[in-house]
């Protein structure tokens, strides 16, 4: 894929951040892998003004051109794709109920099988850092292992895929997820899927995505 339709695709889905209730505003960013970096949407820019000169290429060492500013998160945009292969695309934001979890310090647990859907047997809440650091990039990292979406303390969700489709549609999975799981604990206290149950799942989720189901 060349830079410009790379360019093109993150604003479309930048754009989707709005109308799909993802994250409000200006709120969270998205990247996509290209050659030796990424391309990431820049800081401070309301999304539907945005236009294919706006979205900043970052190489993997952190450098870039000084025209645009990358957003204040390309961190761990950065260390995510040099720790993680089969990373293609991130997806990071603040929707609703994944922000009231993240803030509440919980995970999500495996109330739901489709819990899988992120690669593990729950869903991770990455320990609070200020934005833009060091120290949240490795907190965001030790959540990832073995998965590809996590919460962030007091701050919102990242998840990542193969392409940049499937990492927003994981993004929009992981906030049904985060809402279903709220409306559990209005209720009650969910039963949750043992450890053995869920690692059944997790071998059937990898064989459907091999269109194996």
């Amino acid at each position: 894929m060349n830079s410009l339709k790379i360019k093109k695709d993150i604003i479309k889905y930048a754009k989707l951040f709005n109308t799909t209730n993802l994250s409000p505003l200006r709120s969270g960013n998205i990247s996509v892998r290209y050659k030796n970096g990424f391309f990431i949407t820049p800081t401070g820019k309301k999304y539907h003004q945005l236009k294919s000169g706006d979205i900043v290429f970052v190489t993997l060492k952190g450098s870039h051109k000084k025209e645009h500013l990358p957003s204040s998160e390309w961190r761990f945009h950065r260390d995510i794709y040099k720790e993680k292969k089969d990373s293609g695309s991130i997806v990071h934001c603040h929707s609703h109920n994944a922000l009231i979890l993240s803030c509440l310090r919980k995970k999500i647990p495996p109330f739901h099988y489709m819990v899988a859907v992120a690669g593990g047997e729950d869903i991770k809440c990455a320990k609070y850092q200020t934005f833009g650091t060091s120290k949240l990039s490795k907190n965001i990292i030790k959540s990832l292992k073995d998965r590809k979406a996590c919460l962030i303390e007091n701050h919102g969700q990242v998840a990542f895929d193969i392409n940049l489709s499937t990492a927003f549609e994981l993004a929009q999975e992981v906030e049904y997820l985060a809402r279903q799981y709220i409306d559990c604990l209005r209720v009650g206290k969910p039963k949750l899927l043992s450890y053995n149950f869920m690692k059944k799942v997790l071998k059937k989720v990898k064989n459907y995505k091999k269109g194996d189901a």
